[in-house]
């Protein structure tokens, strides 16, 4: 990425400050001064004899001036020529040519502007009429010109003026073609270094274009015939029995040779000022190149080209440091050649001191400068009032020295315009100077009061221009400081300008200029603003981007918040093209859609009225490359072939590699497939090819963006049929039954069989006993079945193959084994070592490897828990098996259950399968640590004390000796008191602990222990007091190292008074029965759930999507409840529904019920909305309108204490969906309210089975105590088992009259 900055007082710096310094002294209009010419024409004013003749001449002074011309040197009468005539208050002449020949007024005109101070001169404009002559008829013959010589095509166009621009076209207006072989020079001419038979042609056709006229003049057609002798060469010795007749070359080949300039050296003059061109034209076979040097030193870098094909070197604005000598060398293979030019530069005269315009006072002194320079030097002549100074009347007070006129005292009437003129040989300059007396007070010139704006850090120029006889002197002040503005930072220059070089924002405010002289004082005011830069914080960055895509392009700037901000952005330094894809926003550039064209470089630049920055970036536009064109086969062989091909465009994304793909016509047209690929940078490849194989070849080109499309397809190649090189791969022998032997193979593929007729040779014999191969010839087929073989014998197996062209190599050789049989032996010596309660290491002797019969595969040991050694307590249970794989003699026995008898038995295995069992052994494991209790549940709760019971262990795992109680007091903060320790005896199964705290939480550990130590705890959790007892799900502690883990989750549910205990759930699973049932607003899902876990989700998948894995599973809070309704489930769709419990991290799952399939019904399609019929609408409107009278004259009646209808009809036909549950049965007992504040039929609970208070958000079970969940319809099933107060307090506060309207809403 690029970046430039341009600040506009910087840019300007030198442009001002040579304005304010360089110009010559401007006298007001309104004092009186001599003539001063503003505008003339051009020395050199060649006109169109088309139009009139316009010569100007302006000029000013005061009085203001009368003009006058010469022609040819004498006094040009205006009115004696009625053509002829000049602008009002103006010198200019306009020559009315119609009915006149333009050249009857081509000469050397001079004007001069008079008034009574003094006369100034123009110079000398030579008036000439462009010329474009028709071209001489000439007739052109044909040129016929042997192959490989030199030849010039002349042009000579007519002379005109000024000259004609030069250039060679076709018959079509087409320009001819030119290389450094054929090429146009200077004077127009077309030469060729040696000629081609292509060069043929009739229709070389120079043309002259005459700018100044807009004409173009042609040239006959040039005819130009190329002798090809290698043709006559060919057919002569074709009848000379092949010899070459003309010898191996009929063009000779040339060293270079100098056309243009001839010789070794020579010479060329140039101006000053003028373009330097220096020609070097060549010809020779072949075709020469050329190149430049300067001996004297080096090209100017900026101002030097070398174009027409290294032929021409062009300088331009030469300087004398140009002047040297310059070497053109010329090379071919033959030889090389060299020409020296030796250019000298002589100069027009230029200035060096213009004379400037003089304004004195009386008896003030002063000097007149005129310096010029050329080659040779030029010569200084002075006038006064156009007349030669020596004609002049003589003035004491002036002195001509050369170049200089030097005034003392000049007097009040001397003033003159005097004109300096330096000439030699090469032109002249002319300059007018006057000398004007005058007394005049000072004045300030500038605008009173501007305001002058620089950006900080540049240069500040205040203007102070003035004008006074003498000349006013210049001071400047800064607000209402009395001391002059002198020194650093300030510079004052001569004309009166106040320079700030480096402007800070402490140089802003008022500046006072004063201008005084020995006449008077003037002042001015002005002001100076200094602002902040503008900068371009975030710049556009370097983008590639593939077609069709956007790019941004950013560009944040920050400027002067007074200046107004203008962002342009251009495209290659151009306009943004016209197209709605290019979005310009306040500080950035979007281009949606790229195309190819969109490539280039964007810059952003913001613009205030002081200064601008600007930022580029480049973007780039890929995309996959063209596919490969012209492919072409050579070098072709019998089994490779050489492919080349010319790349596609790639598209500004380099290509990485080509793809050559290939099609075979003959065995599978129209499938391709890959065969090679080689670097991006090669455009061949050498292709190794199968016999018995019609190729077609194509080829596709790689680019980071992708593949291209395919190449057009190469022309076929056919390769001969020949025999197989290689045979079948994969070749394996193995029996499938204890007498056979499989033999299988990789079949070989199409560009493998190497021709028609592939076949297999089969061959086979039996290790170390056959001496000969049995062999057997087989079609093109992948497997052949020996029968009749010994069980598991060692066989010598290979395939060879065979086509109609012969036989592969020498295939080779695999060992395979015939089938294999059951083993046909037991292990001996097995025993049994006893580890610990969970280990038993098994030994064996291998059985002899000749009876296993097969390969062995390993040892089986089958083994079973027969019984507990609990006498009570007998467990046999599923047998279990391991495997030992190879040879081995041993094995581990895990996962053993501690204080029982196992059996086992142990097998060998090979492919077939297993062999004979050994005897039965049995072995005896120690005692463990026991597992947990199997329930532990509080079945008395008082003020003080609490009773549990407990069952012993499911797996005892040894002889119990007691069990371990702790517990300890859990605060509203769940945070732990001391704990307490109690060790009961085995035969135990319950215990009371008195002097509890009264009204406090308790939570006890508890678990058994044997000989082996202490099992696994168990938790639970109670509250001593009578209306609240608040249980918890037990759960399993692992115990290790005398740690205990804890759980502090909430109680899942109250219990009723009236029970003589808690019911304590079993420790697994802690999900109960999980039910569906469909509503309107969704699938409802309800559960039983006894976990501590708070985090519970519902979670839901589609049945049978194989795409979604376990991660796809749709999760749903639950938030304490134990039913949900699924939402946005699709109809018709079923799914699979599964409730889990996770813990605080909500990661690890703790507990998860069983999944649950449930179908979302689908809905039928509506035919016809009735809703929408118009008698529909008009009868539920009539409806609507009876049930709102009927409700008033209800509530009426209600208010009067009485019953209304309906009220009576509630009372007799009691709707049952809300009559309460009996307990034990679950159906519908008696109803009986006496208060009128039941819920309306027809009126719904929450979706979540609750019913909400106004001012409460507890549900009827935090009233009752009781269990509150749904049913399998979804509606709510609650006892009110609590006091009747607080049930009448939750129905008081149902709006009865709101319902009822809503119910029927």
């Amino acid at each position: 990425m690029e970046r430039t900055r341009t600040r506009a007082g910087a840019a300007v710096f030198l442009m001002l400050i040579l304005g304010h310094l360089g110009n010559a002294l401007e006298v007001p209009l309104d004092l009186a001064q001599p003539p001063t010419i503003t505008q003339q024409s051009p020395k050199d004013y060649i006109i169109d004899p088309r139009e009139n003749i316009v010569i100007h001449c302006e000029a000013k002074g005061k009085p203001h001036p009368s003009f006058s011309w010469t022609r040819n040197g004498t006094h040009f009468d205006i009115d004696q020529d009625p053509k002829v005539t000049m602008r009002p208050r103006s010198g200019t002449l306009v020559v009315d040519i119609s009915g006149e020949k333009a050249e009857t007024y081509e000469g050397v005109y001079q004007c001069t502007a008079r008034n009574k101070h003094g006369a100034a001169v123009s110079n000398n404009i030579v008036i000439r009429q462009s010329r474009s002559p028709l071209w001489s008829k000439e007739r052109n013959e044909p040129i016929r010109v042997q192959e490989g010589e030199a030849l010039v095509l002349h042009c000579r166009p007519p002379a005109g003026l000024p000259p004609p621009i030069i250039f060679w076209m076709d018959v079509n207006f087409q320009r001819l073609p030119q290389s450094s072989r054929v090429f146009q020079a200077l004077n127009g001419d077309l030469y060729f270094s040696n000629v081609l038979k292509e060069d043929s042609r009739n229709d070389y056709i120079c043309y002259a274009c005459f700018p100044h006229t807009q004409t173009i003049q042609q040239k006959q057609p040039i005819t130009l015939l190329v002798l090809n002798l290698d043709a006559v060469n060919e057919t002569v010795a074709a009848l000379f029995n092949e010899t070459d007749f003309f010898s191996d070359g009929s063009v000779e080949e040339r060293k270079p040779t100098f056309l243009i300039p001839s010789g070794s050296s020579s010479s060329k003059m140039v101006l000053r000022g003028q373009v330097l061109e220096l020609e070097c034209i060549t010809e020779g076979l072949p075709t020469p190149e050329v190149s430049w040097s300067k001996l004297s030193g080096e090209f100017p870098d900026k101002r030097t080209s070398i174009v027409t094909f290294q032929k021409i070197l062009r300088i331009v604005n030469v300087s004398d440091a140009d002047a040297g000598e310059y070497r053109c060398t010329a090379h071919n293979r033959l030889a090389s050649i060299h020409h020296t030019i030796r250019v000298t530069v002589k100069a027009a005269p230029y200035w060096i001191t213009t004379p400037r315009n003089l304004v004195l006072a009386p008896r003030e002194k002063g000097q007149l400068i005129c310096r010029a320079s050329g080659t040779p030097k030029p010569t200084i002549n002075w006038a006064m009032n156009g007349i030669p100074i020596e004609n002049s009347p003589e003035d004491s007070n002036r002195k001509v020295e050369g170049d200089t006129i030097i005034f003392e005292e000049v007097q009040t009437g001397s003033s003159a315009v005097y004109q300096c003129n330096a000439s030699n040989e090469y032109g002249y300059l002319l300059s007018n100077a006057f000398v004007n007396v005058l007394s005049e007070t000072p004045r300030v010139l500038t605008p009173a009061n501007q305001v002058y704006q620089v950006i900080r850090n540049n240069h500040a120029l205040l203007d102070c221009s003035s004008f006074g006889s003498p000349i006013p002197k210049i001071t400047w002040f800064k607000d209402s400081q009395s001391s002059t503005l002198e020194g650093d930072p300030y510079l004052l220059h001569e004309n009166g300008t106040l320079e700030i070089y480096v402007a800070q924002a402490l140089n802003s405010g008022k500046y006072i200029c004063v201008a005084r002289n020995t006449l008077g004082i003037a002042e001015n005011h002005v002001y100076l603003e200094v602002k902040e830069p503008t900068r371009i914080l975030k710049q556009p960055k370097y983008k590639v981007a593939q077609r069709n895509m956007n790019v941004v392009f950013e560009c944040k700037v920050k400027h002067d918040p007074t200046l107004i901000p203008i962002m342009i952005w251009l495209k290659d330094n151009g306009e943004l093209p016209d197209d709605e894809r290019f979005l310009v926003d306040s500080d950035s550039l979007t281009i949606t859609d790229v195309t190819e064209n969109d490539a280039g470089t964007y810059t952003c630049i913001m613009n205030t009225t002081l200064d601008h920055d600007s930022a580029s970036a480049e973007l780039t536009v890929v995309e996959q490359p063209d596919p490969p064109t012209d492919l072409e086969l050579t070098d072709m062989k019998p089994r490779s072939v050489q492919l080349t091909w010319i790349p596609g465009d790639e598209h500004k994304s380099p290509i990485h590699k080509f793809v050559i793909q290939y099609t075979d016509s003959l065995h599978d047209h129209g499938h391709w497939h890959n065969l090679t690929h080689v670097p991006g940078g090669k455009t061949t490849a050498h292709l190794e090819l199968s016999p018995y194989v019609h190729y077609s070849f194509r080829v596709l080109a790689l680019n980071a963006v992708g593949l291209s499309d395919p190449s057009n397809p190469s022309h076929m190649y056919k390769t001969n049929p020949a025999a197989p090189d290689e045979n079948p791969s994969g070749v394996k022998g193995f029996g499938t039954e204890h007498d056979n032997l499989m033999i299988l193979w990789k079949p070989l593929s199409v560009l493998q069989a190497n021709g028609p007729g592939l076949q297999y040779k089969v061959m086979w014999r039996q290790k170390d006993l056959d001496k000969n191969w049995t062999s057997v010839t087989v079609a093109n087929v992948s497997k052949f079945m020996v029968s009749g073989t010994p069980t598991f014998t060692p066989y010598e197996v290979k395939v060879q193959a065979i086509n109609n062209n012969g036989i592969g190599p020498d295939p080779a050789v695999v060992i395979g084994h015939s089938g294999e049989d059951l083993p046909v032996q037991a292990p001996d010596s097995v025993q049994v070592l006893v580890l610990n309660s969970t280990l038993a290491e098994v030994h064996w002797e291998p059985v002899p490897l000749k009876t296993v019969r097969g390969h062995l595969k390993g040892y089986k040991v089958y083994y079973w828990r027969e019984r507990s050694l609990h006498k009570h307590n007998p467990h046999r249970v599923e047998q279990q098996l391991l495997s030992f794989s190879g040879n081995k003699s041993h094995g581990m026995l895990p996962g053993l259950q501690p204080y029982s008898l196992y059996l086992f038995n142990v097998r060998v295995y090979n492919g077939k399968g297993e062999g004979p069992a050994s005897s039965n052994l049995q072995f005896e494991t120690p005692e463990g640590v026991p597992g947990p209790p199997s329930f532990l549940r509080i079945t008395n709760s008082n003020l003080n004390n609490l009773t549990l019971e407990w069952g012993p262990p499911n797996d005892c795992n040894g002889h119990l000796t007691g069990y371990i109680l702790k517990y300890q007091q859990v605060n509203n903060s769940n945070e732990l008191g001391p704990i307490e320790e109690l060790v009961l005896p085995a035969n135990k199964t319950s215990v009371t602990l008195p002097n509890l705290k009264y009204s406090t939480r308790y939570k006890f550990y508890f678990n058994a222990k044997t000989g082996q130590g202490a099992g696994p705890v168990i938790t639970e959790e109670a509250v001593t007091i009578m209306d609240e007892v608040l249980m918890y799900q037990p759960s399993v502690d692992e115990v290790g190292g005398g740690n205990t883990r804890t759980q502090t989750s909430p109680p899942i549910a109250g219990s009723p008074p009236r029970h003589p205990f808690h019911k304590v759930h079993p420790a697994a699973p802690a999900f109960g029965n999980i039910s569906s049932s469909v509503g309107e607003d969704g699938m409802l899902i309800s559960w039983e759930y006894w976990g501590a876990e708070k985090h519970v989700y519902v979670e839901y998948i589609i049945k049978n999507d194989n795409t979604l894995g376990e991660e796809d599973w749709q999760k749903e809070y639950v938030n304490g409840s134990q039913a949900y309704v699924l939402k946005g489930l699709k109809e018709g769709l079923s799914y699979r529904v599964r409730v889990v419990a996770k813990g605080h991290d909500d990661q690890a799952v703790l507990h998860q019920s069983e999944e649950l399939l449930v179908t979302v019904p689908a809905m039928p399609s509506r035919q016809a909305d009735i809703a929408t019929q118009g008698w529909f609408i008009g009868l539920m409107c009539a409806i609507a309108l009876l049930i709102l009278v009927l409700l008033i004259i209800c509530f009426i009646k209600r208010n009067k204490g009485g019953k209304y209808p309906v009220k009576e009809k509630e009372d007799a036909h009691t709707d049952p969906e809300f009559q309460p549950m009996k307990e034990d049965d679950c159906t519908f007992g008696e109803y009986s309210d006496t208060e009128d504040h039941k819920p309306l039929k027809g009126s719904r609970t929450p979706s979540n089975g609750t019913v909400h208070r106004d001012s409460s958000d507890e549900s009827l079970v935090d009233y009752g105590g009781g269990d509150g969940q749904f049913n399998e319809d979804g509606s709510f099933i609650g006892q009110y088992s609590g006091k009747s107060s607080i049930r009448e307090t939750a129905e008081a506060h149902s709006p009865v009259n709101t319902t009822t309207m809503n119910s029927f809403v």
